[in-house]
């Protein structure tokens, strides 16, 4: 059954070449929101995650919100295997897809069905896992033979669609959200928000990092306030 469990979770982030205190303000502001935890070699140390413990069961939808740089997306990244944590351990049973950022791995100068695979591989997909989803991801994205030609010919919500639809055309145990991801143009926002209610039914675990309380509302049974990379409130609800 998919669990996830944190204990004393830490991540600190080491900016160099910091020399005055006005740089280092504003790195700590607008890096990551973290605390200041060290001042050494001219370095600027940045706790984004501290001393973070939490249970997730299979069932969860969990909401995680706070402000810019509290740790949601820290947390994401942790637990997606991008970013190394300083301390503590996490134990995770199940498989983990993610939509965080959905252009990872694709290149310009290939192909729309190149990038089915790069970025396939990219989220840990076999070959056969990415020619059985080739169909959808072509459906869903309505490219057409614009497959066919480098992703550079493009435009923005052209290569928008097909990342989204390579992103979510998986099906994992445990599904990470990152609520800046982008779907394209207006017309194609509706059948992107039912590719992810569809994608997170049929998901046992669900954490969306997000600003909106009618997100969280509607898609979440389990609300996680964070702050300076502290837990300071975990609710429950819709029973």
């Amino acid at each position: 059954m998919s669990h996830i469990s944190i204990s004393n979770l830490t991540a600190d982030f080491r900016i160099y070449g910091a020399r005055s205190r006005s740089l280092k303000m504003r790195v700590l502001s607008q890096a990551t929101g973290g605390r200041l935890v060290s001042r050494e070699d001219e370095a600027v140390t940045v706790r984004a995650i501290d001393d973070l413990s939490l249970e997730v069961k299979a069932g969860d939808r969990i909401g995680l919100v706070g402000h810019n740089g509290s740790g949601k997306t820290t947390l994401l990244r942790i637990l997606s295997g991008i970013y190394k944590p300083s301390g503590g351990r996490i134990e995770i049973n199940g498989s983990v897809g993610t939509l965080l950022n959905p252009n990872a791995g694709m290149d310009p100068e290939s192909t729309g069905t190149e990038n089915i695979y790069l970025r396939g591989y990219v989220l840990g997909l076999t070959k056969k896992q990415i020619e059985d989803q080739i169909e959808d991801i072509s459906e869903f994205s309505q490219l057409g033979d614009f497959l066919q030609l480098p992703v550079k010919t493009y435009s923005a919500g052209m290569a928008a669609r097909l990342a989204f639809a390579i992103s979510t055309a998986a099906h994992n145990d445990i599904l990470l959200i990152d609520e800046g991801i982008g779907a394209g143009d207006a017309t194609f926002v509706k059948r992107a928000q039912q590719r992810i209610d569809d994608l997170i039914n049929r998901t046992s675990i669900v954490m969306l990092a997000s600003h909106s309380e009618s997100i969280i509302e509607s898609l979440c049974n389990r609300r996680i306030s964070m702050s300076h990379g502290k837990i300071i409130e975990d609710v429950r609800f819709n029973g």
